[in-house]
Order: C-alpha cells, then sequence, then structure tokens
C-alpha cells in the first residue's frame, strides 16, 4: 500500500489492502514496520467504519497512534 489510502479506493480494496496490511505486519519482526504498518491498518480500518476523531467535523489525516 505504500503509506498511501486514497479517497477513490472503495470498499472492496480497502478490505483486500486491510488482509494484505495485517499478513504483512505478522510477517515483519522490525518494531518501527510494525507500528507503520499498524497506522496503516487502523486508518483503512477508521475509513470503512465511517470513524472520524472525537470532535472533528473533517476527516482524519492522522489521529496520532
Amino acid at each position: 500500500m505504500n503509506g498511501v489510502i486514497t479517497k477513490t479506493m472503495n470498499k472492496e480494496k480497502m478490505l483486500v489492502a486491510l488482509k494484505e496490511l495485517k499478513n504483512k505486519k505478522t510477517k515483519t519482526s522490525d518494531f518501527m514496520e510494525q507500528m507503520s504498518i499498524a497506522d496503516e491498518i487502523h486508518n483503512i480500518e477508521m475509513k470503512l467504519n465511517g470513524v472520524k476523531p472525537t470532535d472533528s467535523s473533517i476527516d482524519c489525516i492522522g489521529c496520532g497512534s
């Protein structure tokens, strides 16, 4: 995914990307890479679930996780 999640991704593409990222995360032993992948997973899950940060009327760019 290269850290890029676009608004044009449809739900099916997001689900495929989510599965690939979760698989990639389990295969890496580098902690920083795991955290980067976890951030991408979190962002996709937020988009899939229609979740925005508390008190936010705009889309999340980075919630600090």
